[in-house]
């Protein structure tokens, strides 16, 4: 295998000493306790030493996992650690071998230790669930939160293959992110064969091992394929995705290359996951926003599945590298939608993206969370860097690629027969950004020959990776203009008082238009906020599905309206949106838009929070308290 740049990158996230050893394998044989709280038992990690006199291993841990005992499997020897702080996101763990290891020499650490409520494991009561009947748990390890769920190399750098044994209560259901799975076919360490058990044989980043245990049903959606999620919820679930998903594989695979991960399953989560979707490998985690019941989200689940090739696949080496694994994934997405609705829609989904960017922009001004490749300083959580940039900007930076690589003519196929080479390239690894641009050069020579890399105002470490700002290239999206052009025509009947404009036919959006055109409107109407007193008020009679809407995209634009007009008549939507679940990227704005408000709205979001706060994760209540505290709405 040949060298990459990323071998010689640091990783300023993680204590472990991965340079040093690296996990070959890792094996878990866990109990899951509801009523403590707790995953108790042990994990094995196979190790290869990377020099001679390897003395000293060091992990990932966190003050909430308690490691209780650490022996050498081979020799059953006891051996010395100790816990010494790192950072406010996780504890280094230190293990002493009982003789120093040289070059190549492979052995086996068993480490018994208890989790609790870490931040990467997340405990929920029954009334925390949809059905509020049974108590539920999952784990959640990007970006540096697995090492609160076992000790570890926790760094997209290292790969490895794992195993595992899950015992949990009588009538609950694990399932976790494995190619394979049983239960009741193997005894576990304690002998017994009343458990899960779990193996993923294609090489993944410890933050992708993830777990879920709760009251879960599972329904087929395709040929490779099924849904998992409580009762009351499996079956609007399978109506949602069936009969698409297998659909997304099958053109991905057209795009990118053979899908090599066997299953593709879906778990739709409690409605206190904060993220639209979690790439798990074979198993994508969902929010239940995005059963909607009409398949208008489903593209959440084309971005996950994109990230079978980009991210979980081919990975990003730490997390200032970000980009690579969002920005490619974005791409992939908008050619899959390409590829199965047409370039309209797609151009029109790019559309809103670029809205979402430019919010992001403009009020992040110049900071570094502008630039596409982020230096994480030692005791920076990556997580606190995680914006539109590497999504938005990463997108149309592959965009320029693309643009720089086709010549005389050539179409798309082109740069998707090169991304096709990529990932075959650099499968199973981690890499950076300089060795995605090695191969690029060495596929398109022209680029390099020409130096259109070094471009003025376009060069890719000076302006693309490292500056802040807008980016200096943008691609073509203008064949959504035949469904944008009926938005920008309807705009101005509601933010001008005119009473010519007044006189135009509002169509009925909700019938004759597509949600990424709805969504544009709204996002039009918001920028232009506050709407004139009629604007308003028209809106409301002419659209009252707006109020109704399921659609938490919707949902989300209409709460951001009503709050910048001041509507206090419809705060009840914005309290009843919060209330009904905990999406990091709906939770977060809102309550930045509130803070900026009238008094009355300004109060209200601490009332929301009070209300909600034992149901948002972990994370998501911390960026919500920061808000309110910076606004000096709470102490």
């Amino acid at each position: 295998m040949s060298k990459l740049h990323a071998d010689c990158v640091e990783d300023a996230a993680t204590c472990s000493n991965f340079k040093d050893v690296k996990t070959a394998h890792l094996h878990l044989d866990l109990d899951v306790n509801f009523q403590k709280k707790e995953i108790s038992g042990w994990i094995e990690l196979a190790l290869t030493s990377q020099k001679d006199g390897l003395d000293l291993v060091t992990l990932d841990s966190h003050e909430t996992l308690n490691v209780l005992q650490v022996k050498d499997k081979n020799s059953d020897e006891v051996l010395e650690f100790a816990e010494k702080p790192f950072a406010a996101y996780g504890t280094m763990l230190t293990i002493k071998l009982s003789s120093p290891k040289p070059r190549g020499c492979e052995f086996v650490l068993d480490i018994q230790y208890v989790a609790s409520t870490g931040p990467g494991v997340c405990w929920l009561d029954p009334v925390q669930t949809e059905d509020k009947k049974h108590p539920f748990m999952y784990t959640q390890g990007q970006s540096v939160l697995n090492r609160s769920f076992f000790p570890c190399q926790d760094t997209p750098s290292i790969k490895a293959c794992y195993s595992a044994f899950v015992k949990v209560p009588a009538g609950l259901k694990a399932i976790m992110s494995a190619n394979s799975s049983g239960f009741g076919e193997r005894k576990n360490r304690a002998g017994d064969d009343q458990c899960y058990y779990f193996e993923m044989s294609v090489p993944i980043s410890g933050y992708l091992v993830a777990l879920a245990v709760g009251d879960l049903k599972c329904k087929p959606i395709g040929p490779r394929s099924s849904v998992y999620a409580e009762p009351s919820v499996v079956d609007k679930a399978k109506a949602e995705f069936e009969g698409v998903v297998e659909d997304f594989l099958q053109a991905g695979e057209t795009l990118f290359g053979p899908y090599v991960w066997g299953r593709y399953d879906i778990l739709v989560m409690p409605p206190s996951f904060p993220y639209g979707g979690m790439e798990n490998p074979c198993l994508t985690f969902v929010t239940p926003c995005i059963v909607v019941g009409d398949k208008s989200l489903t593209d959440v689940v084309i971005h996950e599945i994109t990230h079978s090739w980009f991210g979980n696949l081919v990975t990003n080496a730490n997390w200032g590298e970000f980009w690579l694994n969002e920005g490619f994934t974005m791409f992939g997405q908008r050619r899959i939608e390409e590829h199965l609705y047409g370039r309209p829609w797609m151009c029109l989904e790019a559309t809103t993206g670029q809205a979402l960017l430019k919010r992001h922009m403009d009020e992040e001004g110049d900071s570094d969370l502008t630039k596409l490749r982020i230096v994480l300083e030692s005791g920076i959580d990556p997580d606190d860097t995680y914006t539109e940039t590497p999504y938005e900007k990463g997108f149309m930076f592959v965009c320029y690629l693309r643009y720089l690589a086709l010549k005389d003519g050539q179409d798309f196929s082109v740069f998707d027969d090169f991304l096709k080479a990529y990932l075959n390239k650099y499968k199973y690894q981690s890499v950076v950004s300089e060795d995605l641009f090695d191969f690029y050069f060495e596929y398109f020579p022209h680029v390099k020959q020409g130096k259109l890399h070094e471009k003025p105002g376009f060069e890719f470490h000076k302006t693309w990776l490292l500056a802040p700002g807008w980016p200096p290239y943008e691609p073509d999206i203008s064949a959504g203009d035949e469904l944008i052009r009926p938005v920008d025509t309807l705009v101005p009947l509601f933010t001008s008082s005119s009473e010519s404009e007044q006189q135009n036919r509002v169509p009925n959006i909700e019938a004759e238009w597509s949600t990424y055109q709805i969504l544009h409107f709204l996002d039009s109407l918001a920028e232009k906020s506050p709407l004139p007193a009629d604007g308003m008020q028209r809106l409301l009679q002419e659209f009252p599905f707006l109020v109704t809407s399921r659609n938490a995209e919707i949902r989300l634009r209409w709460c951001e309206i009503v709050i910048k007009n001041d509507v206090s008549s419809h705060f009840k939507d914005i309290r009843a949106f919060l209330k009904s679940q905990g999406k990091q990227k709906y939770t977060k704005p809102l309550y930045q838009h509130m803070v900026k408000g009238s008094e009355e709205v300004r109060a209200l979001a601490v009332q929301v929070y009070t209300e909600t706060r034992a149901n948002l994760h972990e994370n998501v209540r911390g960026y919500i308290i920061d808000i309110l505290r910076e606004a000096k709405l709470m102490e």
